[in-house]
Parts: structure tokens; C-alpha cells; sequence
């Protein structure tokens, strides 16, 4: 429903954020899904707001916190605020919320938020204009910049505005962070109705917004950017393609895409433009250089992460058009031929290795086999063969097109059964069942 934000954890599973305020937890080989957090009642939708973006403490292992963004409507306002929290996991869900930065004016538009954690201990957070254009070069607001702070809440004190979180400002609408090569930190950036931007964000720097959009090249942005610390996009677009998520691709599994900017594309307004982004840095990473695009026929692409262990991507779906609307897809795309070259590994680690990889396929496997769903044919023309793992029998299924509409809803009498689709349209479909274990998802191609 809406997933704004996919991150590979530590723990070789996907987490995901969705905009309606649920925090899920992917297992990627079976797609058993779990919600570790629901929060539906608090977090304010309807457009733009929600929840948003997320991000895991890098000393997960020992300090197992996940940081959340989220909107809320304060006691008896009209008008969402903003909140970053932190949430303890238990193993099973989160809890404990300890607020962190609270009462960032939000908006029915432009919220920003991602998340990155820096080298240094402190973390990036991006913030929208919420439709204020002025906000963005106004140093004791908080929207339309992109803020630093200590995990705990704090101001660091290298920030480059004394006692401000502010960390750079004259931002539109910044829904794209990463790390790339030599410290690069990269920031795609929502334009008007021209210049989406792909920035290097650095401490004290002004991005021109609302004055300057994209390169300094009519008289007021010439004039502008000479009398203030402008930087200029690295690579912009028009019209606005709507570029949103960044990771930056270093793996041998895909090679033709090694070293490259990996951004998901929403498409724009009117669509049209969405796709994945693979964009080749040159001179160290501080230029773009070829740009191809991936992906086009998923709607709107909102959010992409990489398996580090195969290199595989993941990319979140939000719908066929503006805001987005469910249900949606998370779609693996991985070199199937890509082995790991066990050449490189010393032969000391070889045995601890075989273990450690046994281990974690024997786990994998008890995950897999604890609940299963399987189709076949698969394409469909008329009637499909589903089998369920036992411990669906008594409970219930839906199918669900891709539009979101429910076409067939049963119970689970016995571990196979006639899925009956003759009626059903040309198209993709998914069946959906869920026990105390999760929820699993199968994909139906209808011809």
C-alpha cells in the first residue's frame, strides 16, 4: 500500500515503510511479509504525508533501533506536522518510540523526508518547502533544507549555523539520498515545472531554491548565485520526471552497472517518465555521464535497494499515477548467472564460510517451508492449481488486480485447490493469504 522507503537490513531482509503508516519486514526468497509496526492511527495521509523515510542504526547488531519520519496532526490543528522517531526492535516488532526532532511544519505537499546516516555518527534528514517557497531561505526555518543532527536528537556542534540543524538550505522538495565515491553525498530534488536536480550536497551551501531552479543561467539566477554560495545540479531534467531514491550500485554481479547512480523515477504528473535511472559517474564521481533507463512498464517507481550478497535490486512501485495508490509491487531483478568468486575468500575462513552459508540456507529453508503458496499454470488461461502449505487451511485468501480491485475472496479448505479465472481480464493479478507466520503474496499472469 504506497512504499515509500525499502531498506536491506543487517538481518538480510527488506524493510519496508508504507505511507499509510504500517512498517513491514520482507523475507526476500519467500516473500513472507510481517508488520512490525502499525501506526495507522497516528500518522496523518491523504496525498503527500505519511509514513515516510526510515533508516536502521549502523550498529544494528548492538543497538537495534530504526529510525522513522512520519506526519501526524497535532491535538486540535488542521495543519501535519513532521517527526522523527527512533523505535527499539525486539526481535518481533517495534516499539518504545523515543521522539527525536518533533514539530517540523509539514504540509499536504513537499515533505521531504529521507534519511542517511554519515561516517561520523550524526545523520542526514531532508525536509520539503511544504508549498512555502520562502521557507527555503529562511535560516530559522527547518523546511526546504537538509539538517544534521546527532542520533540522540542533539545539534552537533561542527553543524556550519551555530545551534541550527541546518546542514544545507534552498531546497524544493529533496526525496533522494545516498552516499557515492570519495565522501560524495547525492540529493535528488523535485523541481517546479522544470529542473528536477541531481545535487553534491555540502555543509553551508545554498541551492538556490525558490531563485534559482536547476543551472545559474537567466540574469535573476546569474545575479543570484554570485552573490550567494550557490551550487548547481550536476545533472538536471525538463520537463520534471519526478526523480526521487538513490543508491549507488558497487558490485560485480551487474558490471555494467558498476559505479553507477541508481535512481528510482516517479514519472511526473502526468506520467510517462518513470523508470530506474542508471547513470554512469565519471571524474570520481562528481559528474554524470551516460544515462540509460530501465524499467519503464511498473508505474510509478518510488524507492530502490541492493541484496549486497548478489547485487540483486529491489524496486517499490506506488501505482499508476500522482499521489499513488495500492496495492503495489516490490520487484527483484538479479544476474541469475552471478556466482560469488570464492577465490578471493582466504582458505583459513573456507570452512567457517561453507558453515556460515549452510546455516543460512538451512534457515532459509525453515522460513520457506513454514508457509508457501504455488501456482501453476502460471500463465493462466482458465482454471490454476493452488497449493497452500497446511497451516493456511482455515484461513482466508483474496485475489486482488493490480488496480486494486478484489475479484475473488475464499477460505482455505485444503492444501490444493481450482482457482477458477476465465472470467477474469487479461492482466496480472495476486493472491493473498496471511496465518500467524505473514503474509504471502503470488503473482497470477491472466492471458
Amino acid at each position: 500500500q504506497v512504499p515509500w522507503e525499502i531498506v536491506w537490513g543487517p538481518d538480510d531482509h527488506i524493510w519496508a515503510t508504507e505511507r499509510r503508516g504500517r512498517v513491514l519486514r520482507i523475507e526476500p526468497e519467500s516473500g513472507n511479509t510481517t508488520t512490525i509496526l502499525n501506526m495507522e492511527s497516528t500518522v496523518e495521509t491523504g496525498g503527500e504525508p505519511g509514513l515516510l523515510g526510515m533508516t536502521l542504526h549502523p550498529d544494528f547488531e548492538n543497538t537495534p533501533l530504526v529510525y522513522l519520519v512520519y506526519n501526524y496532526l497535532p491535538a486540535g490543528d488542521f495543519q501535519a506536522d513532521e517527526r522523527l522517531s527512533s523505535f527499539e526492535w525486539n526481535g518481533t516488532e517495534l516499539v518504545n518510540e523515543n521522539i527525536i526532532l518533533d514539530a517540523i511544519p509539514g504540509g499536504g505537499i513537499h515533505n521531504g523526508s529521507r534519511l542517511l546516516m554519515l561516517d561520523d555518527g550524526t545523520m542526514l534528514m531532508t525536509t520539503g518547502d511544504i508549498a512555502n517557497s520562502a521557507l527555503s531561505q529562511d535560516l530559522t526555518s527547518l523546511n526546504g533544507k537538509i539538517l544534521r543532527l546527532n542520533l540522540d536528537g542533539s545539534i552537533p556542534d561542527d553543524n556550519p549555523f551555530p545551534d541550527s540543524y541546518i546542514y544545507s538550505y534552498g531546497h524544493r522538495n529533496p526525496q533522494g539520498l545516498c552516499h557515492g565515491p570519495n565522501g560524495i553525498i547525492y540529493s535528488s530534488e523535485h523541481g517546479a515545472q522544470q529542473s528536477d536536480e541531481l545535487n553534491i550536497i555540502a555543509p553551508e551551501r545554498n541551492y538556490g531554491w525558490p531563485i534559482v531552479q536547476g543551472e545559474c543561467n537567466t540574469t535573476a539566477e546569474i545575479n543570484f548565485c554570485e552573490s550567494n554560495p550557490v551550487i548547481e545540479p550536476i545533472r538536471e531534467w525538463s520537463p520534471c520526471p519526478a526523480v526521487n531514491d538513490l543508491i549507488y550500485y558497487e558490485h560485480p554481479a551487474i558490471p555494467e552497472w558498476n559505479d553507477c547512480l541508481l535512481m528510482a523515477v516517479l514519472g511526473g504528473l502526468g506520467g510517462g517518465y518513470q523508470r530506474i535511472s542508471v547513470m554512469k559517474m565519471i571524474d570520481g564521481g562528481s559528474e554524470v555521464g551516460e544515462e540509460q533507463e530501465f524499467f519503464t512498464s511498473f508505474g510509478r517507481l518510488r524507492d530502490i535497494c541492493i541484496n549486497p550478497h548478489n547485487g540483486a535490486i529491489y524496486f517499490a512501485t506506488n501505482g499508476g499515477s500522482y499521489p499513488g495508490a495500492g496495492p503495489n509491487q516490490i520487484v527483484e531483478y538479479a544476474n541469475l548467472d552471478y556466482v560469488l568468486d570464492t577465490m578471493m575468500v582466504d582458505t583459513m575462513d573456507m570452512d567457517t564460510m561453507m558453515m556460515d552459508t549452510t546455516m543460512t540456507f538451512i534457515q532459509h529453508l525453515d522460513q520457506m517451508v513454514a508457509q508457501s503458496i504455488h501456482i501453476y499454470p502460471n500463465p493462466v488461461q482458465r482454471n490454476a492449481q493452488v497449493i497452500f502449505s497446511e497451516n493456511f487451511i482455515g484461513k482466508d485468501f483474496e485475489v486482488i488486480g493490480f488496480n486494486g480491485q478484489s475479484m475473488l475472496q475464499g477460505r482455505v479448505t485444503q492444501t490444493q485447490m481450482t482457482l477458477d479465472v476465465h472470467t477474469f481480464s487479461k492482466g496480472w493479478y495476486y493472491l493473498k493469504a496471511s496465518n500467524e507466520y505473514g503474509t504471502i503474496t503470488q503473482s497470477i499472469l491472466v492471458e
